[in-house]
């Protein structure tokens, strides 16, 4: 039972769980499921979606299901890819360090700028009415789902591949890209960026007491009493609180507060070396932030649960252009952008691919990465507003749907790989 629950919490099968329930409840009875995912917890509350009257002035907030999961949880789920991005940066051994990360680097970005030409360029030609409808979702088909993907890409390429290290770099840089891209061109609302420095005070408050301090305490002193004591006592309740102050601050600042733990991450004391993502050597570690985010899986999986459950009940019916437009950026422009600009990084510009991997696999990573599901999901429910129409459909929920559909890369990448004749080498 331990083995089953390890591996559904490893590779997000909760999510897809939860997503499966969502579409089966939404086509058998919409009305209920609705009215579950907008259930009012607390009206007039601190937190919430806001309510702005007719000059603009916010006038109240209301704390729904959805808010909670979405806004509020799923910030423990961006916080633990930010873990991912700042650790493969900061160390010293990081993944996205030096020579080797650069072909990643530069396909990660053809991974971007593909499927935004796709979906841009096919709603062009659609007419001025369907883009102006849809031109705000550009960014949904740049996500990369790194669970599926990784879940994917070792059943085809196995585990000792060097494409499956390829591709885990790609995806934490899609990450990376992904968290700014939410963060500077999805406002929640009108811009306050002066509530951004209790964001800033409260990172910095949590560095210099409990990370910082102690350590200069310790300086020359082997066994490192201060730090030792902070890490017993306190583990990583200051830095919950001061998580807290910086969500609030970002909620107010009008930035997507589900990116509000990201200042804190950077502050917490961490390990000199990662093994990388999924490495299961790192719940060995002892160091905090591993340590936290060791905890935090379990929860966060089940948080994935209910964030599938509440954001992917979409009718059959709401399918249209957008949909299509979603699925040709992720289906398409992902494997030809990070098949173009990886090739033109590793032989072009000189820079190679890994020792045992070949161009061809630039092909099946393109189509492995056109998972797009979690993030891309997310990014449909703030991009566009619920009520928003393209005829008679809605522009959200067709958009959504075509997030879904990206599960077909998966087939599609087992066809790609079976054409390029990959061999399976695993550990």
């Amino acid at each position: 039972m331990h083995r089953v629950w390890s591996f559904l919490i490893n590779y997000s099968i909760l999510l897809i769980v939860g997503a499966a329930v969502a579409l089966l409840w939404a086509n058998t009875n919409p009305e209920t499921y609705h009215r579950f995912v907008d259930f009012v917890i607390w009206d007039h509350a601190i937190i919430g979606h806001a309510h702005y009257n007719a000059a603009g002035v916010l006038e109240h907030r209301t704390l729904t299901l959805q808010f909670l999961v979405n806004d509020v949880l799923m910030a423990f789920f961006f916080a633990m890819a930010a873990k991912e991005v700042w650790e493969a940066i900061i160390l010293k051994e990081g993944s996205l360090r030096g020579k080797k990360a650069a072909t990643p680097l530069i396909a990660t970005l053809g991974g971007m700028v593909g499927p935004v030409t796709v979906y841009l360029g096919l709603a062009f030609f659609l007419g001025s009415e369907t883009y102006s409808a849809v031109a705000n979702g550009w960014a949904i088909p740049t996500a990369t789902d790194i669970a599926f993907s990784f879940l994917v890409g070792r059943v085809i390429f196995g585990a000792g591949h060097p494409a499956v290290r390829f591709l885990l770099l790609l995806a934490i840089a899609d990450d990376a890209l992904g968290l700014i891209i939410l963060a500077i061109f999805y406002p929640t609302g009108a811009l306050a960026p002066g509530w951004l420095l209790l964001s800033l005070a409260a990172a910095l408050g949590a560095y210099a007491l409990f990370n910082r301090l102690p350590q200069r305490m310790d300086r020359g002193v082997q066994t490192r009493p201060a730090s030792t004591w902070v890490r017993r006592n306190l583990s990583f309740w200051p830095y919950l609180i001061a998580g807290t102050l910086s969500w609030f601050g970002f909620q107010q600042s009008g930035l997507h507060p589900a990116l509000g733990l990201l200042p804190i991450v950077a502050t917490m004391p961490h390990a000199e070396r990662s093994f990388g993502i999924f490495a299961h050597t790192e719940q060995y570690l002892t160091d905090l932030l591993n340590d936290a985010a060791q905890r935090l899986k379990p929860m966060v999986e089940v948080v994935l649960f209910f964030f599938g459950l509440l954001n992917a009940g979409v009718e059959f019916t709401s399918i249209g252009s957008p949909t299509w437009l979603v699925l040709a950026g992720l289906l398409i422009g992902k494997p030809v952008g990070i098949f173009t600009f990886g090739w033109l990084a590793a032989h072009p510009l000189g820079l190679g691919l890994p020792r045992g991997m070949r161009t061809l696999d630039l092909i099946v990573i393109g189509c492995v990465a056109a998972i797009g599901f979690t993030v891309s999901l997310f990014i449909g429910s703030v991009a566009f507003d619920r009520d928003a129409m393209l005829g008679a459909v809605n522009v959200q929920k067709a958009a959504k749907m075509g997030a879904l559909f990206s599960f077909f890369a998966a087939l599609m990448a087992i066809i790609a790989a079976k054409l390029a004749r990959v061999v399976k080498q695993d550990l």
